[in-house]
């Protein structure tokens, strides 16, 4: 039997930016659990786990994809998720306790993937990729891509 630590309760999905670092564009995505947007703290601290993983990738990639950033109960998550070899999502997680937001410690070899919060933003990323990369009639746009954005309560 699963016992439940509270019921369900709706999450802020909201687009953040379009944070350009380098060569990169990346949709940054803001979760929160009853808040409205992720402390300041977490932010900044994803944003340079980001960019050293960014800077440390060997993948043949487009330069474009998207930072989740989860100010959780439990802990924080963070999710740099990237497009490379036309359909394949390259995903890093890393995590870090609620009360320290900038500890945020590698985890995506521990087999953690997402959480339902997080895959809602990975879904839509999916469709967005098909809509303006795959299958866009006039071609693959990546401007098209980074201009699709979602904002709901999940």
């Amino acid at each position: 039997m699963i016992q439940l630590q509270e019921p369900y309760q709706p999450r802020p999905i909201r687009f953040l930016e379009l944070w350009q670092t380098g060569e990169w564009r990346l949709k940054v995505y803001g979760i929160a659990y009853r808040r409205s947007s992720p402390r300041s703290e977490l932010v900044q601290a994803a944003k340079q786990v980001a960019q050293t993983r960014l800077q440390t990738t060997t993948a043949p990639h487009y330069h474009t994809g998207f930072l989740g950033i989860h100010d959780g109960r439990g802990a924080n998550f963070v999710f740099v998720d990237f497009w490379a070899e036309e359909n394949e999502l390259h995903h890093h997680v890393y995590v870090s306790p609620t009360d320290q937001p900038t500890q945020l410690e590698y985890a995506t070899p521990t087999g953690l993937t997402a959480c339902v919060w997080d895959l809602r933003v990975i879904c839509f990323e999916r469709q967005a990729w098909i809509d303006a990369v795959l299958a866009n009639p006039d071609g693959p746009d990546l401007d098209k891509y980074c201009s699709m954005r979602l904002n709901e309560d999940v």
